[in-house]
C-alpha cells in the first residue's frame, strides 16, 4: 500500500510537471532562459513537495541531506545563469556586439528607386485593422464564428505592399464547432489601393495562434523543434497564395545568453502544418520577414553606441549614434526593409542620417543624409491641418525628385485617412498636404521649385518655323485651361496653341494661311507665335 502511494505521488508529479511544460513550452536549450528559469522552477517545486511531504520544520531543512543537496543545485543553477548573462553582456562584449551587424554606406538617389504612388503603402497597420474588421463584418456567413487576427505582416505579394492576417476562431465555443474544418480564410490588404480580400481556401488552416491543443502553432513547432528558440512568428504567404507561418530560429553568437542574431528559418504550412527547415542564407525570396525589425533596431543600436567601447556608450559618448524611436517598412528589389531614422545619443531633434535593413537577408545600409526627425516631421505635418485636428502616422521614406521625403498620412479620431502630408527630410518647412495623393504630389514639387530646392531645367529646344493652310483644327481643355491644335498643309505634326497666350487663334479656321514659330515636342509641338 505504502509502495503503490508512493508510485502514485511520483506519477502526479511528472504528470505535473509534463502539464507545465506543455503549457509553457520552453526550449530544451542552454542558450534559453526559458530553459533556466524551468530547470529552477522544477528544484523548487520538487523541494517544497519534498518539504511538505515530510512535514519539515525549516530547522530540519538543514539536517536533510535530499533538501540540502537540492538547495545546492538551485544555487548553482542561479550562480551559472548569473555569471553566463554577465559574460554574454555588452559590458564585457562591447567589441563583438558592436560587429553583428555589417553595415554599408549607401547613396540614397541610387539605392532607392523613384516609385509611382500606386506601389507606396498608404496605410499603416491601424488602419489595415479597420479595414480587415469592416471586411469580416460584411461577411455575414462568417462574422459569427471568426474574427480577424490582429497580426497583419507587411510583405510583397506580386510587387504589390500587401499586409496579411489569418482569421480566428471567435471563442472556445466556436473553436469546438469548427475546428474539424479548420478557419475558412485570411484577409489580404493591398496597402496602396485599399483593396481588401477575403481569400477563402479550398481546405481550412488547422494550425493557427487560436487553437488550444496540439494544433496550436507555437506548440505544434515546439513538440517538431524541441530545441529551436523561436522568434517572434510572422504570417506570410507564398507567391501562389499558399499561406504559412515564418518561424525564425535564434542564434547566439556570444556566450550563453548574448549576441542575438538568426541562424535559420522554419516554414510551416498553415494548412498542413508541413514543415521545413532552412538555413538563413536559404531562406525562399517570396519570405519577407526573418529578421523583426525590433532585432534589426536592436544590433543597429549595438553597432552605433558601441564603437568605442561600452563605458564610452554610457559617458563620454563619442561618436555615438541611435535609431529613433518608431519605424515603418520600404518595398525594394522584392524585399521589405525596415527604414529607421538616426540621431546622436545626445537627443538632438534632428536626424544625422537613416537606415535601411533587409528583413531577410539582414543587409544593412546607412545613409549620412541630415534633416527632420520623424517626429518633428509629424509635427509639422499636424499643424498643417492643426484646426481639424488630425493626427499623423509614422513617416514613410520615399525619394520624390531626388530628395528623401517623409509621406505621411494624416487620420481623423475615427482612425480614418483623410488627407496626405509630404514633408522634405533635409528642409523640414516645405509641408505639403493635399486630399488625394496626386494632389498632394504636385503640391510638394511646386514648393521644391518655389523654396529652390529644384530649378527648372533650361528649355534648349530650337525655335523653328513653318507655313501653311490649316487642314485641321480642334478644341480641347488641358489643366483648365483651352488649347487649339492645328495641322497644317504638307505636314503630319500637331501644333499646340494655348487660348490664354494666343487669344487670335480662335479667328482662325481651316484653309486660312498662318505662319507659326514653334519648339518641337514628344507628341505636339509648342507654338511660341502665331501670324
Amino acid at each position: 500500500m505504502k509502495k503503490s502511494r508512493k508510485t502514485a505521488i511520483v506519477i502526479g508529479v511528472i504528470l505535473l510537471i509534463g502539464i507545465y511544460y506543455y503549457v509553457t513550452l520552453p526550449a530544451i536549450n542552454i542558450h534559453s532562459t526559458d530553459t533556466w528559469f524551468y530547470i529552477a522552477g522544477l528544484i523548487v517545486f520538487i523541494l517544497v513537495f519534498y518539504i511538505i511531504r515530510k512535514r519539515m520544520r525549516p530547522t530540519e531543512i538543514r539536517e536533510s541531506k535530499p533538501a540540502k543537496a537540492m538547495l545546492t543545485v538551485l544555487l548553482a543553477v542561479g550562480v551559472v545563469y548569473l555569471i553566463g548573462s554577465i559574460l554574454s553582456s555588452p559590458i564585457v562584449n562591447a567589441k563583438k556586439y558592436q560587429k553583428l551587424l555589417k553595415v554599408e554606406k549607401g547613396n540614397f538617389t541610387e539605392d532607392v528607386e523613384e516609385v509611382s504612388f500606386d506601389r507606396v503603402p498608404l496605410l499603416d497597420k491601424d488602419t489595415a485593422e479597420i479595414l480587415g474588421d469592416r471586411k469580416m463584418g460584411s461577411m455575414v456567413d462568417m462574422v459569427s464564428q471568426f474574427e480577424a487576427d490582429d497580426i497583419y505582416t507587411q510583405i510583397n505579394y506580386k510587387e504589390r505592399p500587401v499586409r496579411v492576417t489569418p482569421l480566428k476562431y471567435a471563442s472556445f465555443i466556436k473553436w469546438i464547432t469548427n475546428q474539424s474544418e479548420g478557419i475558412p480564410a485570411y484577409i489580404r490588404i493591398d496597402m496602396a489601393s485599399q483593396n481588401t480580400e477575403l481569400v477563402k481556401l479550398d481546405q481550412g488552416i488547422k494550425y493557427s495562434t487560436s487553437e488550444y491543443l496540439n494544433r496550436n502553432i507555437y506548440r505544434h513547432l515546439r513538440f517538431r523543434y524541441p530545441t529551436a528558440i523561436f522568434d517572434e512568428l510572422s504570417f506570410e504567404i507564398d507567391d501562389k497564395g499558399v499561406p504559412y507561418w515564418v518561424a525564425p530560429v535564434k542564434k547566439f553568437n556570444i556566450g550563453l545568453f548574448g549576441g542575438e542574431t538568426v541562424g535559420s528559418v522554419v516554414l510551416c504550412n498553415a494548412v498542413t502544418g508541413e514543415c521545413k527547415s532552412y538555413k538563413i542564407e536559404d531562406v525562399p525570396q517570396w519570405v519577407d520577414r526573418a529578421y523583426s525589425a525590433d532585432l534589426l533596431v536592436e544590433l543597429f543600436d549595438y553597432y552605433g553606441t558601441l564603437k568605442h567601447g561600452f563605458l564610452n556608450s554610457v559617458l563620454g559618448q563619442k561618436d555615438c549614434l541611435k535609431s529613433t524611436d518608431g519605424y515603418n517598412y520600404l518595398a525594394m528589389d522584392d524585399d521589405v526593409w525596415m527604414y529607421t531614422g538616426v540621431t546622436s545619443v545626445n537627443g538632438d531633434q534632428s536626424n544625422v542620417g537613416f537606415v535601411l535593413a533587409n528583413q531577410r537577408t539582414m543587409e544593412t545600409r546607412y545613409y549620412e543624409v541630415e534633416g527632420a526627425t520623424e517626429a518633428a516631421a509629424m509635427e509639422s505635418a499636424e499643424g498643417q491641418v492643426q484646426n481639424l485636428k488630425y493626427t499623423a502616422t509614422f513617416p514613410l521614406l520615399l525619394n520624390l525628385q531626388g530628395e528623401p521625403t517623409y509621406f505621411i498620412a494624416l487620420k481623423d479620431d475615427a482612425g480614418l485617412v483623410k488627407k496626405y502630408a509630404l514633408v522634405n527630410v533635409q528642409k523640414y518647412q516645405i509641408v505639403a498636404i493635399g486630399d488625394t495623393v496626386s494632389q498632394c504630389e504636385d503640391n510638394y514639387l511646386d514648393l521644391l521649385y518655389t523654396n529652390g530646392v529644384k530649378e527648372t531645367e533650361k528649355d534648349t529646344r530650337e525655335v523653328k518655323t513653318i507655313a501653311g493652310k490649316i487642314t485641321k483644327i480642334a478644341q480641347a481643355v488641358v489643366d483648365g485651361n483651352s488649347h487649339y491644335y492645328l495641322m497644317l498643309e504638307g505636314s503630319d505634326e500637331i501644333f499646340d496653341v494655348s487660348v490664354a497666350d494666343y487669344i487670335n487663334v480662335i479667328r482662325y479656321d481651316v484653309g486660312q494661311e498662318v505662319n507659326l514659330e514653334y519648339k518641337e515636342g514628344d507628341t505636339t509641338n509648342t507654338v511660341l507665335s502665331v501670324k
